[in-house]
């Protein structure tokens, strides 16, 4: 029978009670890293054409890229590539059908999340 009070229930699941996984969590960040990375390819590409448009321009782009707020953007991709690539490999290495435990997903979650972070800090300084 069909329940007639079907607009008094709640969301599933439901919001207010639901706390948030490493799973789940590391599943949104990887998304949003992808299409961040996108975002920073197009703004690496505005700079590329920018230098072929002419010297004006250029100096307009590139002075934009070298403020802190393009700093700021380029860092968090490089951060969003490093993640997305261990992220990557943690979920090639659920394809094979491995390290699927709990304890294990959470621990990879957290290597993925340590390395991305280590990964960014060594190529800023390499950079320098």
């Amino acid at each position: 029978m069909a329940d007639a009070d079907q607009g008094n229930r709640p969301l599933s699941p439901h919001l207010q009670i639901y706390r948030p996984q490493i799973t789940s969590v590391l599943s949104i960040l990887n998304r949003i890293t992808g299409i961040g990375m996108a975002l920073a390819t197009v703004l690496i590409a505005w700079w590329f054409l920018a230098a072929s448009t002419g010297a004006d321009y250029f100096a307009f782009a590139d002075g934009f890229l070298t403020s802190w707020f393009g700093v700021l953007i380029l860092v968090a991709s490089l951060w969003a590539f490093w993640f997305h690539f261990f992220n990557g490999l943690r979920h090639l290495r659920w394809d094979a059908v491995k390290g699927m435990g709990m304890k294990t997903v959470r621990r990879s979650g957290l290597i993925a999340v340590i390395s991305s972070l280590v990964a960014t800090v060594l190529c800023i300084v390499w950079a320098m």
